[in-house]
């Protein structure tokens, strides 16, 4: 009688109904269509709410995590076309100045600025990082950093637009509810358009050009008016998120050229996880309102706060929404191996 030595390892099986593909599904009943609606509709659902219950000082945290999402979810389109940014305060700073400028001379309502300040925002970003797109990886990099410390400079030194004094008593939006779900709204909307840009045809080509960027172009397509293209989308996105900033402050200053709307972008996408642009959304909204909860502790809270991102990105380097979208279409369980 021979003895038989029994191992025990872990088996991932499947707990979905994915069919063949990751868009392609199988609904067999209400059960299915609820194992598939539930991640989706719940967290819009939960936004939708949320600005009715959370009021004061939550009620602006939800709005700067959404501001700050923009930001974030324009990054990743960005990087979706192979356009690595560390300058998003460029945009923010440009539809801010933009909004505020109308607002403070041409006494232009909040309804006009807004729209104004997004599509003078795109065209601005588009035309000054238009004759940069042939730059890759650190060098166009690079060049996003310096431009908004160059806007701040020329501001502070010149005195324009109030120079450091800054523009006061802008015109506010009518009422806090309406200015949160302004946010919740255009926050949700980016996020539902960049996913389905992305699986486009239009998004396809964006990530070939990412992929290599010289096999696109050998099939005839313009890889750097594409290039523009995307600098206009995501350049008007975040400046939405800058005109909306400036009118909830009521004011207008060179701190919305500041370092932290270029680094805190870029920290959710690295937590929630690139590509997908759920994650950008779901790292803005944990990181925002952890970075708040923390600022009792003063300068303790940027220690407390770094090393929690750098924990988590060290034990989750694929993106919390990569993990978790893994943990809930697959188990694991223990089975015996002889």
């Amino acid at each position: 009688m021979v003895a038989t030595s029994v191992h025990r390892r872990k088996k991932r099986l499947d707990r979905g109904i994915k069919a063949r593909t990751d868009t392609i599904f199988l609904i067999a009943s209400w059960k299915d269509m609820l194992y598939l609606l539930l991640p989706r509709m719940l967290p819009v659902a939960i936004l939708l709410v949320l600005p009715v219950l959370v009021k004061g000082y939550w009620g602006k945290v939800l709005v700067y995590a959404c501001i700050y999402g923009l930001l974030a979810l324009s990054w990743d389109f960005m990087a979706a076309g192979g356009l690595f940014s560390l300058g998003q305060a460029l945009f923010f700073g440009l539809g801010a100045y933009l909004a505020g400028i109308l607002n403070y001379y041409l006494h232009l309502p909040p309804v006009v600025t807004v729209p104004a300040a997004t599509l003078g925002g795109g065209l601005l970003s588009a035309a000054l990082l238009g004759s940069v797109v042939r730059l890759k990886g650190v060098y166009f990099a690079m060049i996003t950093l310096m431009l908004p410390l160059l806007f701040k400079k020329v501001i502070e030194t010149t005195g324009a637009f109030g120079g450091t004094h800054g523009l006061p008593s802008l015109t506010p939006f009518p009422s806090e509810l309406l200015t949160a779900y302004l946010a919740v709204g255009g926050f949700l909307g980016s996020l539902f358009i960049f996913r389905r840009v992305i699986n486009s045809d239009y998004g396809l080509v964006l990530r070939a050009i990412k992929d290599d960027d010289r096999a696109v172009m050998s099939g005839a397509i313009n890889i750097y008016g594409r290039k523009i293209q995307a600098i206009f989308i995501s350049g008007a996105v975040g400046s939405f998120a800058g005109a909306l900033m400036t009118h909830y402050y009521q004011f207008l200053g060179m701190s919305v050229f500041a370092l932290d709307y270029s680094i805190l972008p870029v920290a959710a996408v690295a937590l929630g996880g690139q590509g997908t642009f759920a994650g950008a959304a779901m790292g803005s909204l944990i990181l925002v309102p952890l970075s708040e909860s923390l600022r009792a502790l003063g300068g303790l809270r940027i220690a407390i706060y770094c090393g929690i991102l750098i924990v988590s990105i060290i034990g989750f380097p694929e993106g919390l929404f990569h993990y978790l979208a893994r943990k809930y279409h697959q188990f694991e369980r223990v089975v015996e191996v002889k």
